[in-house]
């Protein structure tokens, strides 16, 4: 699995090779800034792809990629650390997409869970899982949820389809 960031850096991920088994990823253990780097610009190059949401992101983000995507690794390290890196408000600027529909939440992360998957061993993979799912829950939510609204289905846990990140 590869990926570059803005600036070209390549990210491979290392192979392991346990006697007798053969090849499989090597997989984050634990999360630190490199990993939240590798994957918020992993998931950004799979999402740039997408039929979909890669438009809306490439309209909304077209020449600042390289101011987003640091933004998009303190968030991630704020959620994940807990240590303060982010100062914005995902709410309101979520609220000013006008683009964006029910479905895309689910879409995002039809996305992300993959790329976590591919990233990350099981365990610590389902939890970032289920974190990016109560905050696009929560997105949802406050984009179109009224009261008494339930988030759909789609934005609920799902084992491993077996596609890879894109």
């Amino acid at each position: 699995m590869e990926a570059r960031d803005t600036q070209g850096h390549r990210y491979k991920l290392q192979a392991h090779r346990p006697a007798g088994t053969g090849d499989r990823l090597q997989r984050y253990e634990q999360v630190d800034e490199q990993a939240i780097r590798v994957m918020v610009h992993t998931f950004y190059g799979c999402i740039r792809k997408h039929p979909r949401l890669g438009g809306i992101f490439e309209r909304r983000l077209e020449g600042r990629w390289e101011e987003h995507l640091p933004k998009m690794e303190a968030f991630w390290q704020s959620v994940l650390l807990k240590n303060g890196a982010y100062k914005g408000r995902p709410v309101p600027a979520h609220l000013k997409q006008k683009e964006l529909v029910s479905a895309d939440y689910g879409e995002w992360l039809g996305v992300f869970r993959p790329v976590v998957r591919e990233l990350f061993v099981p365990d610590l993979g389902d939890e970032i899982i289920a974190v990016a799912e109560r905050i696009a829950q929560s997105l949802w939510l406050a984009t179109f949820g009224t009261p008494g609204a339930n988030p759909p289905e789609e934005l609920c846990s799902h084992q491993s389809d077996g596609r890879g990140a894109c």
